[in-house]
């Protein structure tokens, strides 16, 4: 046995986060979690519509260092963005993380859909087709999901979607998300942009099931980028036990994207 293997083997069995990571914790030992949602418009930057600025976008995430990131609006492949661009893949090797990329539509030649980015390996993955009404001429939406292990013993699920324009679609699609997301026995971390305001029969929906991370007044908005005037971006949790937000925090951040990044952090 090589003293290489010798020294893998004791650093995991006697600090098992050289295998799974590190996470943080609070005063009184709790465990934190900082969780991203954000919908990076193809990383195509409003001012700039020519081009496309990757590393705007990682420069968002690197800043903040989340643990989880769900990502919507992304392109993989398309001559819109780049033939050789998988831009999934390419977030996650400028930011170190592990990358899930789930299509929504064929696009340009290539693939469009959302996105998911984790600190930890992928302990399972997964994906579902949201529903449409009949003849509603919506767009097809998914949802993306990956199953992760922060430190052993304690997995959690994580998901990203993009809802629907249309109210009808929305509503479907929100019976879909919950009805998939209860099958699953781990904690629940849903991040998405979901087209739909607080108040909203939608919103009202995931309110059901699901505790909302959220904050006060102007504060919560997240779109448009400059001078945002409504909050659609949302970071979701259950079941409550498990979870307790301790920050909120929409990301200024006015040059990478049509949409603010939204910056959660719970303790489980």
């Amino acid at each position: 046995m090589s003293k290489v293997f010798l020294s893998i083997f004791f650093a995991i069995i006697l600090f098992p986060q050289f295998l799974f990571g590190t996470t943080a914790t609070t005063n009184d030992g709790k465990d934190t979690l900082r969780i991203i949602t954000y919908n990076i418009h193809h990383a195509n930057p409003p001012s700039k519509p020519a081009i496309i600025d990757l590393k705007a976008i990682a420069a968002v995430i690197n800043t903040y260092k989340p643990d989880l990131v769900a990502l919507q609006e992304v392109d993989v492949n398309n001559r819109r963005s780049g033939r050789n661009l998988n831009e999934a893949t390419a977030l996650g090797n400028l930011t170190g993380m592990h990358a899930h990329f789930v299509k929504a539509i064929d696009y340009e030649d290539g693939a469009y859909g959302v996105a998911i980015l984790s600190k930890w390996p992928l302990q399972g993955v997964d994906s579902l087709k949201l529903p449409m009404a009949d003849s509603s001429n919506g767009e097809p939406r998914v949802l993306a999901i990956i199953t992760v292990e922060p430190k052993p013993g304690k997995a959690l699920v994580f998901a990203s979607t993009h809802l629907d324009l249309r109210e009808q679609n929305r509503v479907l699609q929100a019976k879909a998300i919950v009805e998939k997301l209860n099958t699953y026995s781990q904690p629940v971390i849903l991040g998405g942009d979901f087209n739909a305001k607080p108040g909203s029969d939608v919103i009202d929906y995931f309110d059901k099931y699901f505790l909302r991370s959220r904050t006060a007044g102007n504060a919560a908005f997240t779109i448009p980028e400059i001078n945002p005037n409504r909050e659609i971006d949302f970071i979701m949790f259950k079941p409550n036990k498990h979870f307790k937000s301790i920050r909120h925090e929409v990301i200024k951040e006015p040059y990478a994207s049509d949409h603010l990044p939204v910056l959660v952090e719970l303790t489980y």
